[in-house]
């Protein structure tokens, strides 16, 4: 994927923020979630590319927009697409912490397949040992990798967790070591990106979430050079059916971002409310104020986007 894409990603979910943004905390999580997925899927239709959507709303049928295998952009060069319009719709209609959008594009055929259910994972920023996480290790020995890869205690690290019941046991372990914690009510995409930001606060991300947010949490820390190794959780026969149906047999098959997003991407996120990630929209006197990130692994770099949207004073 040759051509540079980042500044037509950040006007998608620019756009998509700022759609979500004009729903805060009106109690209905539908009106958010279309209003994001209609906002982008405009932007969308302006991209110089041929994209495929691989990970979206749902499969045709179930969302009407920006569904898995639907054709985006004017024309171009064929990618994939990862849209992730609004994660947080229950954020948003509650008025709450850590909502944002966020986009990838790769090359066609990059992205893994997943179904939607859930997965395992766990991810650190980069500069760290190729061996400083394992799925597989118990939660201290993870801890005690990460803490000496940079050069701390335990007790210094920064932990984010999803808080669910489901997290119950992961979250005493995490106690009793002494590391600190950092709960999160939704948005894990969000806070398993967060451990590759300076000034974010988050060392290691743990925890189980929805399969697609995982893959879209690699394509980021892909381009910001961290790590992250993911499974998927079968738990029940509908689960099964779903993954089989996508062509996964093996279902303890453990995932790097090599397997999750094996070719150079460009990743972008602009905040709606407030999070560990970025700050969200405010109102200026004039319009609305945005603040994005983009990332691309082929050149290495982070930008950070401060936009003023300009009120149309006719409209």
């Amino acid at each position: 994927m040759d051509r540079n894409l980042a500044l037509e990603a950040v006007r998608a979910t620019e756009a998509a923020a700022r759609a979500a943004y004009r729903r805060l905390g009106q109690g209905d999580e539908a009106a958010a979630d279309q209003a994001a997925v209609e906002a982008m899927e405009d932007a969308l239709a302006a991209v110089p590319i041929d994209g495929r959507i691989v990970i979206g709303e749902g499969p045709k049928g179930e969302a009407e927009k920006l569904f898995v295998g639907e054709r985006v952009g004017s024309g171009g060069t064929e990618v994939g697409v990862a849209v992730m319009p609004l994660e947080g719709s229950s954020i948003i209609a509650r008025g709450g912490y850590n909502a944002v959008s966020a986009i990838a594009i790769s090359a066609a055929g990059s992205f893994l397949k997943v179904p939607n259910i859930y997965m395992e994972k766990i991810a650190v920023g980069p500069n760290l040992p190729d061996d400083a996480i394992d799925i597989d290790a118990p939660v201290a020995d993870n801890l005690k990798s990460v803490a000496k890869g940079k050069g701390v205690e335990v007790e210094d690290l920064v932990v984010c967790v999803l808080d669910r019941p489901r997290h119950g046991n992961l979250i005493e372990q995490l106690r009793a070591s002494g590391a600190r914690i950092r709960l999160l009510l939704d948005g894990d995409m969000s806070g398993a990106v967060a451990t590759a930001i300076q000034g974010a606060g988050i060392d290691l991300f743990l925890g189980s979430g929805l399969a697609p947010q995982g893959i879209m949490a690699a394509a980021a820390l892909r381009a910001a050079g961290g790590q992250m190794q993911a499974r998927l959780i079968m738990r029940n026969d509908a689960d099964k059916d779903s993954a089989r149906g996508i062509g996964i047999e093996d279902f303890g098959i453990r995932y790097t971002i090599d397997d999750m997003v094996p070719n150079d991407v460009t990743f972008a996120a602009t905040g709606i409310t407030d999070g560990p990630l970025l700050r969200g929209i405010e109102r200026a006197p004039d319009g609305l104020v945005s603040r994005s990130m983009v990332m691309r692994s082929q050149s290495g770099t982070i930008r950070w986007i401060e936009a003023v949207h300009r009120s149309r004073r006719n409209d």
